[in-house]
Parts: C-alpha cells; sequence; structure tokens
C-alpha cells in the first residue's frame, strides 16, 4: 500500500467527515471506496482484502481521524476537523458511540479493541472550538454527513 493510497483515504475521510469503515449506514464506506466496488458479505473475501486491511490500519493510526462507534455503533471514521461539533454536541449520543476505539496487536498475534473513553482522548484545543460553536452551528456540521434522527437524539 503506497503512501498515496493512504493520503487518498485520508482525503475522503476529510471531505466526507464521517465514513463507515466497512458496514453498511448513513454514510460512505471506505471498504468500498478502497475496493473501487460494492462488496457483498465480508471483505475479508474480496480480491483486495490485504489492501483494504492495511488502508483501514493506516487510517486508524492517523492523528486527525477518530475511530469510534458513531454510526450504528459501528466503526466509524471520524475526521479532525468535526471533533468540536461532536463535543459540542456529545449529550446528545451514547457515550459508548464517542469512546476511541484502539486496535492493539498482542504478543501472540492477535487483535485486541481498547477503548478510551469520551472525553479522555479529546485534545484541549478541540474543546476550545466547541465552545466557540453554537448548538445550531455544530448541528448544521453534522447534519451534512447524519440524518437529522442521529443527531437530534440518543439512537
Amino acid at each position: 500500500m503506497t503512501g498515496h493510497a493512504t493520503e487518498q483515504a485520508i482525503a475522503f475521510v476529510r471531505e466526507h467527515g464521517i465514513v463507515l469503515s466497512a458496514a453498511r449506514g448513513p454514510v460512505p464506506r471506505m471498504v468500498e471506496v478502497i475496493a473501487g466496488e460494492p462488496v457483498m458479505g465480508s471483505w475479508w473475501g474480496h480480491p483486495k482484502s490485504h489492501q483494504i486491511f492495511r488502508l483501514l490500519q493506516q487510517l486508524a493510526e492517523s492523528p486527525d481521524i477518530l475511530v469510534c462507534r458513531l454510526v450504528d455503533g459501528k466503526v466509524t471514521f471520524v475526521h479532525r476537523r468535526l471533533w468540536p461539533a461532536l463535543v459540542r454536541l456529545a449529550d446528545r449520543f451514547e457515550p459508548a458511540r464517542l469512546a476511541q476505539v484502539r486496535q492493539e496487536h498482542t504478543a501472540q498475534g492477535h487483535h485486541e479493541a481498547h477503548e478510551v473513553p469520551y472525553p479522555q482522548w479529546v485534545p484541549a484545543d478541540v474543546f476550545e472550538d466547541a465552545r466557540r460553536l453554537s448548538v445550531e452551528q455544530a448541528l448544521a456540521l453534522l447534519g451534512t454527513v447524519l440524518p437529522p434522527s442521529k443527531v437530534g437524539g440518543k439512537s
């Protein structure tokens, strides 16, 4: 996987703001972007599965991307530009949806998911930016990527 592909994937998340990793939902799916086509069933069976895996890992390692379970409890990438809006509207989401999901590779070769609870992962500058946002501004930012039912209340 080239650095160029990683840059393109990060740019895609930046452009869309919120992108699902593999699950279907109201926002784009990164797996389909990488595959270049709709993926039916598990992406592990797709010919580009190794590329998909590496690129998803590289996205998760980006300091500009939050990996959480924001959309329908599924693995979701959220670009840093939307973090202030998430913080401003945090009381409208289940806390588990805003926890940062981190993958750890164990000595035995397994992957374990660990969560950093909200707001422990939030940088100080994001809290400052969130304080400057009105609720209406935050709703407008997230409303472009999440349907009103997901932003307007807990689901």
